[in-house]
């Protein structure tokens, strides 16, 4: 983007609003063009003032920041970075607001603690925001061209293994709901998120799924009918002990990353337990964590899937994958779930 990135930022709180302006208007990128002390304002003011980008508080009075986003996703459409609290009630309620089409979220530091830590992520998370695709429910955005190369299918699918980070939430609730509950493999999913996110994530899916949907826990077989949602904070590998796959969790690797969990840990692992078995799927995100995830899969001659351009929030995973070449096919979001179950069945 030529010009500063334009945000409006939206937060009951004066003390925050002071806060976050302060930190976006030390990066000449960047222009705070307005405030909105409820999600009711920040309507106006997005209409008004056109944003780039909109930082909203969850917990605001007259109209909170999940239903500030459903509004904004049905009438004007514009990039939402949640700021999100710690507790429970916080969590669940921002990944609502992710599946409605806020593109992320930074958690919110409390009064005299986490302040410092703040400024980078927020600043990460908004720069890529303002790079992100939204658009109204009831016009989807239109997908790409399929890249359909053929595939060299050496065996039966064994595990099925999905990356993602910006975007995922809601590019997830488009998937796994779709995959039928006698699905015959597991699948495994790793999303970028902060520690105490990742169980509200897998119960708030579980809800709307035919298969089982949980956080994954240490020592847990990996069996067909469930989905296992890696947790926040660990690296999740794959342990084969006899006829039994069970789950890895631990604090440390000896692989060199930026995410815990980390696509590329969990993907190299699954492709050294299933081999020829793993198929290996990329969503919307940004950066290129997976891809050395993927090109082990591929190694192993298992199979790989990109999600397309048109249908990310953020092509950033996807696109890092393409152009490393280890991706078999590239496919709009709304035909994923269709094509894991089609090579699944194979």
């Amino acid at each position: 983007m030529s010009r500063p990135i334009k945000v409006l930022v939206a937060d009951d709180s004066a003390f925050m609003r002071l806060i976050i302006t302060n930190i976006l208007e030390q990066e000449p990128d960047i222009d705070v063009v307005g405030f909105a002390r409820n999600g009711q304002e920040a309507l106006k003011k997005i209409e008004r003032l056109h944003p780039d980008v909109v930082t909203m508080d969850v917990e605001m009075p007259v109209l909170d920041g999940l239903a500030a986003v459903k509004e904004i996703m049905n009438t004007n459409p514009v990039p939402v970075v949640m700021l999100s609290s710690h507790t429970v009630e916080g969590a669940e309620t921002t990944i609502k607001a992710l599946e409605a089409g806020a593109v992320d979220f930074v958690t919110k530091p409390t009064l005299g603690s986490g302040m410092e830590d703040l400024a980078p992520v927020l600043l990460e998370k908004i720069r890529a925001a303002a790079t992100a695709s939204v658009c109204r429910e009831d016009e989807p955005c239109i997908p790409g061209e399929e890249f359909t190369g053929a595939y060299s299918l050496q065996g039966p699918i064994s595990v099925v293994v999905i990356g993602t980070s910006t975007g995922g939430p809601s590019a997830l609730q488009k998937v796994l709901p779709k995959l039928p509950g006698n699905l015959p493999v597991p699948v495994i999913v790793i999303q970028h998120m902060p520690k105490g996110f990742t169980a509200p994530l897998a119960q708030r899916l579980n809800t709307s799924c035919s298969l089982t949907v949980k956080e994954a826990e240490a020592g847990e077989e990996v069996v067909r009918g469930k989905v296992l949602i890696a947790p926040a904070g660990k690296q999740l590998l794959l342990e084969r002990k006899g006829s039994e796959v069970r789950t890895v969790l631990r604090e440390k690797v000896n692989y060199k990353t930026l995410f815990k969990p980390s696509v590329d840990v969990t993907m190299m692992s699954a492709a050294e337990v299933f081999g020829r078995g793993t198929l290996g799927v990329i969503l919307t995100g940004m950066g290129h964590d997976g891809t050395e995830g993927l090109r082990l899969i591929k190694e192993k001659q298992g199979l790989t899937i990109a999600q397309d351009k048109n249908s990310c929030v953020v092509y950033g995973m996807p696109r890092s994958a393409v152009e490393a070449g280890v991706v078999d096919r590239v496919v709009p979001l709304n035909k994923i779930a269709a094509e894991i179950s089609r090579l699944v069945a194979k």
